[in-house]
């Protein structure tokens, strides 16, 4: 399976970002703490350019504490890092202070001349990485359009979160090219790319040989104590689809059917906490 998508809204986002990064003093790069170094997008540098940055893993509650805390030590090596549940009011207030945190010299600057600077930030990521969900947290509302699917938000939006911080939900932007595939399955598996342009059947199969390799009691767990690491991953999807039912015309396993459950499963932490990728 080979994954590349880029339409063609995300080269007319990119030529928006950088148009609007001149008028914002720092970026809130949001990442999803189940696979963040997948959610790094090379292609977000030229953008951000000397903005400051910090970067929050969002999602954090689906992940196993310990690895958390391992990414925010990694990338807390180039710049500041906090992890997120984007629905915790507590997180969107250390959101807001780690952003006060970040722009300090240039509000101190303005203060010394007796000026309360509006701070101006962007939020910017990959698809699906609960960017609005993350603003409509900090804005205690609903104004920032949210969806559990990639492309929802298609324009700029500007939300004031406090009376003098205003923030940029801009729309989530993928690899203009994956020469990793290795993160293309991984961002797929997350839902920052649409199912649609996908082989789910191909995908779910993915889904199964991370899951006997990392999480094989988990997996036996939801689909049963007979499945095992060993067992080839094809072999363990034939099984989840004679136990949920799932056959195709000619009485075979109905693979589709089959990839879906297993990606929605693991999309919806119906096997714990885990983790798509380790800090090296």
């Amino acid at each position: 399976m080979y994954i590349h998508w880029f339409p063609g809204h995300m080269t007319k986002a990119m030529r928006m970002m950088k148009q609007e990064t001149a008028v914002v003093d720092s970026i809130l790069y949001v990442l999803d703490a189940r696979a963040p170094m997948s959610c790094v997008n090379e292609a977000f540098d030229e953008v951000i350019g000397n903005k400051s940055r910090m970067y929050v893993l969002n999602k954090a509650d689906m992940v196993e504490p310990e690895i958390v805390q391992a990414w925010i030590a990694y990338f807390k090596k180039s710049a500041p890092c906090i992890a997120a549940d984007s629905l915790s009011r507590t997180d969107a207030r250390e959101v807001v202070e780690g952003l006060l945190a970040l722009n300090a010299p240039l509000l101190d600057k303005y203060k010394a001349k007796g000026v309360n600077h509006t701070l101006r930030a962007m939020v910017l990521g990959v698809p699906n990485t609960g960017k609005s969900t993350l603003i409509n947290s900090l804005i205690k509302g609903k104004k920032a359009r949210t969806g559990n699917k990639p492309g929802v938000t298609r324009g700029k939006q500007w939300v004031s979160i406090d009376k003098y911080i205003d923030l940029l939900d801009s729309p989530g932007v993928l690899y203009p090219d994956f020469h990793d595939q290795s993160k293309a399955v991984k961002l797929a598996l997350l839902g920052s790319i649409k199912d649609e342009i996908l082989d789910i059947g191909e995908l779910g199969l993915e889904a199964v040989r991370f899951l006997l390799s990392a999480y094989p009691d988990r997996f036996a767990s939801r689909y049963g104590e007979e499945v095992n690491a060993q067992m080839p991953p094809l072999e363990a999807m034939r099984m989840v689809a004679a136990k949920r039912g799932y056959f195709s015309s000619d009485g075979d396993a109905d693979f589709e059917k089959t990839g879906r459950a297993i990606v929605m499963d693991l999309r919806k932490g119906y096997f714990g906490k885990i983790s798509l990728e380790k800090p090296i």
